[in-house]
């Protein structure tokens, strides 16, 4: 009984957890994919970012497909809404992290360039587009969670033959 609640645990955890490692997958494929079109020389295209938007959507559905397939009968709305968003803020706030990295060490001048395209008169730095990074990561990881969400959610509709007459 001792090692079956064990096993249970491990379980649970594991399921609890998924987030994590999709979180870090999908930042690690949002990173690669900035080097490769970086290397190409494409990185100033904004119309390749489309593929950011692609790129986190398959994580949040692997994720949640994933945290359907642990938990079987007991997955649930809000289970599978929060492990959709966990990862997505997290994959986020690693790119995020890395974009900080990169706009202020390795290519300041990238964000003088971004941003020399969208306004005429900025004088800021770049720190409106790690904003706009986060802001955008949030929002689209609401959205995709919630809309994938109503593919993975468990019916609670009774059928017509239920009710007789």
């Amino acid at each position: 009984m001792y090692l079956n609640a064990g096993n249970q645990y491990v379980a649970d955890m594991k399921s609890n957890l998924i987030y994590v490692k999709y979180g870090v997958l999908i930042a690690i494929a949002l990173i690669v994919y900035f080097l490769i079109v970086r290397l190409i020389g494409l990185h100033e295209n904004h119309w390749l970012r489309l593929l950011n938007g692609v790129i986190v959507a398959y994580g949040i559905y692997a994720v949640i497909r994933k945290k359907k397939a642990l938990e079987n009968d007991k997955f649930e709305y809000f289970s599978g809404f929060a492990t959709g968003i966990g990862a997505g803020i997290l994959a986020t706030a690693i790119f995020v992290f890395f974009m900080g990295i990169y706009l202020f060490h390795i290519d300041p001048t990238f964000a003088e360039n971004i941003m020399a395209k969208w306004m005429t008169s900025y004088n800021g730095g770049p720190e409106i587009l790690l904003f706009i990074l986060a802001i955008e990561g949030v929002s689209s990881s609401v959205v995709l969670s919630l809309t994938f969400m109503q593919k993975f959610k468990i019916s609670r509709n009774m059928s017509d033959k239920t009710f007789s007459v």
